[in-house]
């Protein structure tokens, strides 16, 4: 595959043919190894490594941050409120479970709608997902649940089993990479702001700042 790279980055970044043509021709671009890889090659950034210790490293701090909203008034703390008190009610808070928070709270912190995103198994029709250029469908309807996960691209499942949300969503964000996706329009800010967590350190903490800052100044 890395011999290959120059002349799939050709049939790929133009975006002028679907992805199951190109998975067709490299079908190895499905195998979460090739995935990562794929992404190093694009970015020079370990994924799976880097995603997760920069994650782990601003935990505390954005879990910090969602409560503080959430004492406040409005839809938005409300939303916060909800999700939080679902994590405080868990019998074991360890760390894929605070990374959860942290990921299916950060939308909502940032104002955006991650509905388009985060689909269930049994909820969406056939006729709905089919229209999705990309989403991660659920098998659970709680938050922190555990159940198998799929991933839809251009409006077909082309992961499916996949153990946790986290390593789907994280497959996901690389397949974004990988086939030169755009991020969803409702949820631009949200893939932004991962993606600042793959750069420099400090650039996340810029970052972080900004937030506090965000949350300082808002009244609702």
């Amino acid at each position: 595959m890395q011999t290959t790279f120059a002349l799939r980055r050709q049939e790929i970044v133009p975006g002028d043919k679907p992805i199951k043509d190109h998975l067709t021709r490299w079908p190895a671009l499905l195998m979460e190894s090739q995935i990562f890889a794929e992404f190093h090659r694009i970015t020079n950034v370990n994924l799976c490594k880097t995603f997760y210790a920069e994650l782990d490293r601003h935990t505390q701090t954005l879990i910090g941050l969602y409560r503080k909203k959430a004492s406040c008034t409005g839809k938005i703390a409300e939303a916060l409120q909800l999700i939080l008190r679902e994590y405080d009610l868990q019998e074991r808070q360890d760390v894929n479970l605070r990374r959860t928070l942290v990921l299916r709270a950060l939308s909502i912190y940032l104002k955006e709608d991650d509905s388009d995103l985060f689909k269930r198994f049994g909820q969406d029709e056939e006729s709905d997902l089919s229209q999705c250029p990309l989403a991660l469908q659920l098998a659970s309807q709680d938050v922190f649940g555990g159940g198998a996960v799929s991933i839809i691209l251009e409006g077909s499942v082309v992961m499916a089993e996949i153990s946790n949300m986290l390593d789907a969503f994280l497959l996901l964000f690389g397949l974004i990479f990988v086939f030169n996706m755009e991020y969803p329009k409702k949820l631009v800010n949200t893939f932004n702001f991962i993606q600042k967590i793959l750069d420099p350190y400090e650039r996340i903490v810029k970052e972080l700042r900004c937030l506090l800052l965000t949350d300082s100044l808002s009244v609702t």
